[in-house]
C-alpha cells in the first residue's frame, strides 16, 4: 500500500531549475535510497516531499493518516530541553492513545454495557500495544543508548551539533512514523552505531524509509531500491548501491553506443546535404528533415566527474621524521581518553582513525596541532612536515566570500586573478585548479553561505592542497560528499605521495584507503591494525573470540594482544588442575606437530621482525612505493599466522599430559 505518492514536481530558485515532472510511489515496509551529485537538489526534494517546502508545480498525496517526520542535517532543536524529554516528544502518538484509552476505560466503569465503547477500548488497547504499551520509557533509553547518548538530562544548548543529530534520529525511531526520510543519518555515528542502525531499520523499523546518504556500505545493507536525481530527472534500480553501480554502467555503456550511432548518423547525413540534397520529392524532403532534426537535437548529458589525481600528484618533500607520537596519553577532565600511545609514520602511511563517538579521536588530530598538550609523552613534528587540515565543521571558510576567494585566501581575489595554484607538475591558474573540484566559472562565484554541505567539503580540500602539504589529517572527510566526489577523494589518497591521519566512520572508504587501523578501545587502549577497515574487523573479532575462550579457559597470562606488537613469550600452560577430563590425548601425528611447532613459530617471528625491518625503512618509501602494499599484506599475513600457531601449540600443550583411560 502506498505510504506516498508524487507527481509532475517541479522545483526552482530564480533561474537555476532543480527538478522537473517528477513522480515516485513509496509504499509501505520499503526503503529507498536517493543518490545524487552535491547540489542536485536531494535536500530540497526530500523537504518537498515533506510538505516542508512547497513545490513549484505538482502534487504530493500521503495515505490518509500516515505520519511522516524528517531527519534534517541540522535539526533545530530547543536548547533548554534535555534528550530525555525531546526524545520522548516523538511519542505523541502513544500519548494521545494513552490518553483516550484511559478516559475510555473511566467511561466504561459507568456504561460498561455500551458496545461501541467497548469495541473503542479494544481498538484503543490493540493500538496502544503497537505503539509500544508499558515499556516506552525503557524504549526511549535503549535507543538513546544505541545512538551514543549518555547524558540524557543535560540541555542540548550545552551539545555539539553531532550530538543534536543523535538526539533528532533517537526521535524520529522511537515515534516509528509511516515515512522516515533521513538525510545523511550516519553523520556523526561510529561504526558499531551504524551497524545497529542498519539491522534496526532493515528487520524492526515498521515504516518506510527514503534515505540519503554517502555510506555505500548501509545502502547495501537496508535499501530495496535506489533512485538517482540527475539533471532534473530521477532514474530508478533496483537492489543496493552495489546493483545500482552496475545497472549504471550499463546503462552508460547503452547511451554512450546509442550517442555513437547518432555520431555516425548525423556524418552521414551532413555529408549528403553538403552534396547538394535536391528536395524534388517526398522521400528526400523527409530525408532533408531528418536530418536537421539530428543536427538539432541535443546530446546526451553527462556531468563532467570530479577529479583529483592531478591535484594529489604533487606533496612537499618528506624528512627522515614525518611525525611520532613517543608514549602519549590524552585526558578531559575526569577520564583519560588515550594511554600510552606510541606511534611512527612513515612515507604512505595512510591510517584510519576509529572508535566510539567521544572516545578521543579528534582529540588525537588536536593534540598533534598542538592546540592540547598530551598529559604524558611527546610528539614529534618533522622539519619538513607540512600539515593541512580538514575538519567536520569545515572550519575557515568565510560566508560572504565567493568560493574563489575562499580558496585564493583573500577577498576580491577575482578581481585580480587570484594567482596561480600547482597541479602535478604544472602550474595552472586558480579558475583551472578550481575546476578540478567541479566549480565551474559560475561556480566560483557563488557565496560560501549558498554552498551544500558536500560542496563546503570540496572549499576545504581546495584549500588545504593548493599549498603543497604532505601530511594530512582529515576529521570525516566523507560526511555529506557525493559518491562521485567520494571516489574522487578515494584516488586522491590511493595516490598521495605523502601520509594522512583519516578520522571516518564510512567502512566502504576505509576499505578502500587505509593501510592500517588505529583502533580508540575501551579503558583508553589504543591500537594499530594492519590493512583496511575489513582486517580490522576480522583481526578484532578473532582477537575477542581469543578472549572470550580464555576467559572460559581460567588463562589470563597469553601474550598481548597488541596486533602491532609481538612477543617472545609463549602463552603458558594451564595448571594441571585445571584440565578439564574432556580432553583428548595427543596422537601420534600431533606430537610429532608439537614437537616441531616452536621452531615454526620462530621462524615465522623472525621473518615478522624482517618484514618489520623493511617497513621502517624509509629508502622503501622514497623510491620503491610500489612495494608498500605487498609488503604489508604480506605482514598482515605473517601476523595473523603467529596468532593462529600459539593457538595450536597452547591447544596442543595443554592435552600433552593427558593419558589414554
Amino acid at each position: 500500500m502506498p505510504v506516498l505518492s508524487a507527481r509532475g514536481l517541479a522545483k526552482a530558485y530564480g533561474a537555476r531549475s532543480l527538478f522537473e515532472n517528477l513522480a515516485l510511489t513509496i509504499v509501505r515496509g520499503e526503503c529507498v535510497g536517493l543518490l545524487g551529485d552535491n547540489g542536485a537538489g536531494k535536500s530540497t526534494l526530500m523537504r518537498v516531499l515533506a510538505g516542508l517546502e512547497p513545490a513549484d508545480h505538482g502534487a504530493v498525496e500521503r495515505r490518509r493518516g500516515a505520519r511522516v517526520m524528517v531527519l534534517d542535517q541540522m535539526p533545530v532543536l530547543d536548547p533548554k530541553e534535555t534528550p530525555r524529554v525531546l526524545v520522548r516528544e516523538g511519542l505523541s502518538a502513544w500519548v494521545d492513545t494513552k490518553a483516550r484509552y484511559d478516559a475510555v476505560g473511566l467511561e466504561l466503569e459507568t456504561r460498561s454495557s455500551d458496545e461501541a465503547l467497548l469495541a473503542e477500548h479494544t481498538e484503543l488497547a490493540e493500538a496502544f500495544e503497537r505503539l509500544g504499551g508499558w515499556g516506552v520509557d525503557h524504549l526511549v533509553e535503549d535507543v538513546c543508548a544505541r545512538v551514543g547518548l549518555v547524558d540524557l538530562d543535560r540541555p542540548v544548548g550545552s551539545m555539539s551539533g553531532g550530538e543534536h543529530r543523535r538526539v533528532a534520529l533517537a526521535r524520529l525511531l522511537v515515534a516509528r512514523p509511516d515515512l522516515a526520510i533521513l538525510d545523511e543519518p550516519t553523520n556523526h555515528l561510529d561504526t558499531d552505531t551504524i551497524a545497529w542502525l542498519e539491522e534496526h531499520i532493515a528487520n524492526e523499523f515498521p515504516g518506510a524509509v527514503l534515505v540519503v546518504t554517502h555510506d555505500r556500505y548501509f545502502l547495501d545493507a537496508v535499501c530495496d531500491r535506489v533512485l538517482e536525481l540527475e539533471h532534473g530527472k530521477l532514474n530508478e534500480f533496483s537492489g543496493g548501491y552495489t546493483a545500482y553501480v552496475e545497472q549504471k554502467t550499463t546503462m552508460l555503456e547503452h547511451e554512450a553506443r546509442v550517442e555513437s550511432n547518432r555520431q555516425n548518423l548525423l556524418r552521414r547525413e551532413t555529408a549528403w546535404l553538403r552534396r547538394g540534397a535536391q528536395a524534388r520529392s517526398t522521400k528526400q524532403k523527409a530525408r532533408i528533415h531528418r536530418a536537421e532534426d539530428l543536427i538539432a537535437a541535443d546530446p546526451i548529458r553527462r556531468d563532467e566527474r570530479v577529479s583529483f589525481s592531478e591535484v594529489g600528484a604533487k606533496a612537499a618533500r618528506l624528512g627522515k621524521t614525518i611525525l611520532e607520537l613517543d608514549r602519549i596519553s590524552l585526558e578531559v577532565p575526569g577520564r583519560r581518553l588515550v594511554n600510552d600511545l606510541t606511534l611512527r609514520m612513515c612515507a604512505g602511511d595512510r591510517i584510519g582513525i576509529v572508535g566510539k563517538n567521544g572516545a578521543g579521536k579528534t582529540s588525537l588530530l588536536r593534540a598533534i596541532l598542538k592546540q592540547t598538550d598530551p598529559v604524558e609523552g611527546s610528539i614529534n613534528v618533522g622539519l619538513n612536515t607540512r600539515i593541512a587540515v580538514v575538519d567536520q565543521a569545515r572550519e575557515g571558510i568565510i560566508e560572504t566570500w565567493s568560493v574563489f576567494d575562499n580558496v585564493a585566501g583573500f577577498e576580491g581575489a577575482e578581481r585580480t586573478g587570484g594567482g596561480n595554484a600547482d597541479l602535478g607538475e604544472r602550474t595552472v591558474t586558480l579558475r583551472q585548479y578550481l575546476e578540478h573540484f567541479g566549480f565551474d566559472a559560475h561556480a566560483q562565484r557563488r557565496l560560501a553561505s549558498s554552498l551544500s554541505g558536500g560542496e563546503r567539503a570540496r572549499v576545504s580540500l581546495a584549500r588545504i592542497l593548493k599549498d603543497g602539504a604532505n601530511v594530512l589529517l582529515l576529521d570525516e572527510p566523507t560526511n555529506d560528499l557525493d559518491t562521485s566526489t567520494l571516489a574522487a577523494l578515494e584516488e586522491l589518497l590511493e595516490g598521495w605521495p605523502g601520509c594522512a591521519l583519516v578520522v571516518s566512520h564510512d567502512r566502504a572508504f576505509l576499505d578502500q584507503i587505509a593501510t592500517a587501523i588505529l583502533a580508540f578501545e575501551d579503558d583508553a587502549r589504543v591500537l594499530l591494525y594492519p590493512g583496511n577497515f575489513e582486517s580490522y574487523r576480522r583481526l578484532r573479532a578473532e582477537a575477542e573470540r581469543q578472549r572470550r575462550t580464555d576467559a572460559r579457559s581460567g588463562r589470563s597470562d597469553r601474550p598481548s594482544d597488541k596486533p602491532t606488537e609481538k612477543t617472545n613469550q609463549g602463552p603458558s600452560t594451564s595448571p594441571a588442575g585445571l584440565q578439564e577430563p574432556t580432553l583428548k590425548p595427543l596422537t601420534f601425528a600431533e606430537r610429532k606437530e608439537l614437537d616441531g611447532i616452536l621452531d615454526v613459530i620462530a621462524a615465522v617471528e623472525a621473518a615478522l621482525a624482517a618484514l618489520d625491518t623493511k617497513l621502517a625503512d624509509p629508502s622503501l618509501y622514497a623510491g620503491r612505493g610500489a612495494e608498500v602494499a605487498p609488503l604489508r599484506v604480506e605482514h598482515e599475513t605473517a601476523t595473523r599466522s603467529l596468532a593462529e600457531l600459539y593457538s595450536r601449540w597452547e591447544s596442543l600443550e595443554a592435552r600433552k599430559d593427558v593419558r589414554k583411560k
